[in-house]
């Protein structure tokens, strides 16, 4: 049963900006494995914009929003074998979701050199 969806689109030049400051907010909003992967990515402001809107959309699908108050880093954007994104949670999200006995989160992103997008469905 889906118990939630949401959807966001952002421009990645806002991403890449919040990055460039250096004050921490690529540390407190993707894991050190999502930085790992981006780093090594041709595009790589493409990539943290997916990942970042990919959290926004997690975020709306649960009905907290930011608001909640939880690192961003605790939603991790991991691919498997075939690339196909998934999202891991930890933390107090990981919690929330044995809580709500969340089942399954789908993900799907997707990104040009100006926009990344990202839609969520959680399913219990």
């Amino acid at each position: 049963m889906i118990i939630g969806t949401g959807i966001d689109i952002i421009e990645v030049s806002r991403v890449a900006d919040k990055i460039a400051k250096g004050n921490g907010f690529r540390e407190k909003v993707f894991s050190q494995q999502e930085i790992a992967s981006c780093e090594q990515k041709k595009n790589k402001d493409e990539h943290y914009a997916a990942r970042f809107a990919a959290k926004e959309a997690f975020l709306k699908a649960t009905g907290l929003g930011l608001a909640a108050g939880f690192d961003l880093c605790h939603i991790e954007l991991v691919k498997d074998d075939f690339g196909k994104p998934h999202l891991r949670l930890s933390g107090p999200f990981e919690q929330l979701a044995k809580e709500k006995q969340w089942t399954t989160i789908h993900v799907s992103l997707s990104h040009i050199q100006s926009t990344a997008c990202a839609t969520v469905i959680i399913e219990r």
